[in-house]
């Protein structure tokens, strides 16, 4: 390495300053940019306006004398009727309020579970041949030693047998 000059030195401290941008405005934004009118909802906003505008077209419905829709009505006399039958039979206990669930089943696999058809524990497996569903190498030997029909009969209780006609 040379030994320090000072006029090197000074040359070399003037080419930093022409270089240095830290001076030098930096317009990133457009001036003339303006966020979009248009706003991202949550899925809480989209279901309480969803729940809104339904509420007014029901409120509509009923203010105009327009008949109710046929299929809600149907569900609701039939839930009325199977709660009055509910209180029927047991006077004494409890309103009975499950009827009126309107949810489907899950399809979702996380809460489909599979149990082996012969111990009842946890059945990940399934044999080709009889389509049964086991829990291990011990009870797939067990499947495989089966009498014929047998497993048919597991089927049948399990509901996944089939009727040929």
């Amino acid at each position: 390495m040379p030994p320090p000059n000072p006029a090197n030195d000074e040359a070399h401290q003037q080419l930093l300053n022409t270089l240095d941008i830290s001076h030098v405005p930096k317009p990133f934004r457009n001036p003339h940019w303006k966020p979009s009118q248009r706003r991202n909802k949550n899925l809480k906003q989209i279901i309480s306006e969803a729940s809104r505008k339904e509420a007014s077209v029901l409120a509509t419905q009923a203010n105009s004398g327009a008949p109710p829709n046929l299929s809600q009505a149907t569900q609701n006399l039939s839930t009325l009727v199977l709660e009055k039958n509910a209180r029927s039979t047991f006077p004494t206990g409890p309103a009975v309020t499950y009827t009126n669930i309107e949810s489907a089943p899950s399809f979702n696999p996380a809460y489909h579970h599979h149990y082996c058809d012969i111990t009842g524990l946890n059945g990940p497996y399934t044999d080709p041949k009889t389509r049964l569903r086991y829990h291990d190498k011990e009870i797939f030997k067990v499947i495989r030693t089966l009498a014929q029909g047998v497993p048919e009969n597991y089927l049948e209780a399990r509901g996944a047998h089939t009727i040929l006609k």
